[in-house]
């Protein structure tokens, strides 16, 4: 089955199997929130995230909000999601940025917002496909594991998977897809124990009883 016709019938059966499918990290209408959440989700599960970020934000609600609080305080707050001196420093100079460089607004291209630091091309993404409309392919840890398993991508570079991926996916399906490689990637297609014998995929994927 050449790479195409394997990421149609993917596709069709992702669909059959995660018929409802988003992003796992809260998203309301601040952008500003989604920046911080993705930021803090690095090394920590979107549930804490969820659940650190409505305290955060209970309490200082806007960028300008961040900058009157200080690194510190900031800090004290995200401290259950882990890493919380950098992320509380990366958290400050981007409320800073807002300001300074952006005229208090979150810009919108991936190249901006590539600029803060703690964002890289996986959160650029997230945030312009789930907030801007912009299509974009997000490829998370799990997107690189099940994507390569599914033989729809040949390279451990978040990069180059994001350019294969967008070579046999249709632009509308770019997004959702790396929500259901999330989807598919914690239910069955795990790091270390896929549950091939139960997944739904198994007749298509040529990584089925492999051992990983």
């Amino acid at each position: 089955m050449r790479k195409k016709e394997r990421a149609d019938a993917i596709l069709a059966r992702l669909h059959e199997l995660y018929p409802q499918t988003a992003c796992t990290l809260d998203i309301d209408e601040n952008v500003f929130h989604l920046v911080v959440r993705a930021v803090l989700s690095a090394q920590c599960t979107d549930v804490r995230v969820n659940e650190v970020s409505k305290v955060l934000f209970e309490k200082y609600p806007d960028y300008t909000d961040f900058l009157e609080a200080g690194e510190e305080e900031i800090g004290r707050i995200i401290k259950p999601c882990g890493f919380f001196r950098a992320k509380s420093r990366y958290l400050y100079e981007i409320a800073r940025m807002i300001r300074d460089d952006f005229g208090g607004e979150v810009p919108q291209t991936q190249d901006e917002l590539e600029r803060f630091p703690g964002v890289g091309r996986k959160v650029a993404n997230l945030i312009v496909s789930e907030v801007f409309g912009v299509p974009a392919v997000v490829v998370d840890t799990h997107c690189m594991r099940v994507s390569g398993r599914l033989g729809l991508s040949s390279s451990k570079n978040p990069a180059v998977i994001e350019k294969e991926l967008m070579k046999v996916l249709p632009e509308e399906e770019w997004a959702p897809f790396g929500h259901r490689m999330v989807d598919h990637g914690r239910a069955v297609c795990t790091a270390r124990s896929p549950k091939c014998a139960s997944c739904g995929l198994s007749d298509i994927c040529p990584s089925c009883g492999k051992k990983v």
